[in-house]
């Protein structure tokens, strides 16, 4: 049976996007099962953060943007306002539920990150689910009951795993925080012996260079 990783995550943060790709791959190189957990970031905005908070918000956009621009330049707009990400992270918990957690993924964070998708507004995020299941009004009936409860039961997790930022990875009680720091978790996995045997030279060869771009 695969090991369980745990990975909390939030749609607005350029952190957790950027550890999309690499996070869903674990588990084509690594006898592994990631546990996507939603987490929402609590964020001060213009006029609530300090000057040296202001500076930190925009380093990390262009840090982002940097780290973007070396696996192919996609686009990462900081957003215009604070979010509310309730609504986009229930519907991660939904479309988990009824396996389509990577396609909803692989939707929301670019158009979020290219501001065409408002993740805060419940519609929008169930034309998404819509277009993607055609089950939007059945997603909406989840948010408006046991999805809001659902959510809280992850951030009660959360705090007992004493999360405070993402993308946070746990494997056996060991925290990874950051998408830069899956070299370290994939050295843990190799130590623990759950590299996948099957493996061919040319894989080796790809990992190596996969390793190279996350650096």
């Amino acid at each position: 049976m695969a090991e369980e990783i745990k990975l909390y995550y939030d749609f607005k943060s350029p952190y957790a996007y950027l550890a999309k790709d690499p996070a869903f791959a674990l588990a084509e190189r690594f006898d592994v099962h990631v546990r996507w957990i939603p987490f929402v970031l609590r964020l001060k905005g213009k006029g609530q953060r300090s000057t040296y908070s202001e500076y930190k918000a925009r380093y990390s956009y262009m840090d982002a943007r940097r780290w973007a621009n070396r696996r192919g330049g996609f686009k990462i707009m900081g957003p215009p306002k604070i979010y509310d990400s309730t609504p986009a992270l229930v519907a991660g918990l939904w479309a988990e539920s009824r396996g389509f957690f990577r396609a909803l993924a692989d939707t929301v964070y670019p158009r979020f990150f290219e501001r065409t998708l408002e993740i805060d507004e419940a519609r929008q995020v169930a034309d998404v689910v819509e277009e993607l299941d055609g089950s939007g009004s059945d997603f909406l009936a989840y948010l408006a009951g046991q999805g809001v409860s659902d959510l809280e039961a992850c951030l009660a997790e959360a705090a007992d795993d004493h999360v405070f930022g993402v993308p946070l990875f746990y494997f056996r009680g060991e925290p990874f925080w950051g998408h830069d720091r899956l070299p370290l978790l994939e050295e843990r996995l190799g130590e623990a012996g759950l590299a996948l045997d099957n493996r061919t030279k040319g894989d080796l060869e790809d990992d190596r260079i996969r390793n190279h771009r996350y650096q």
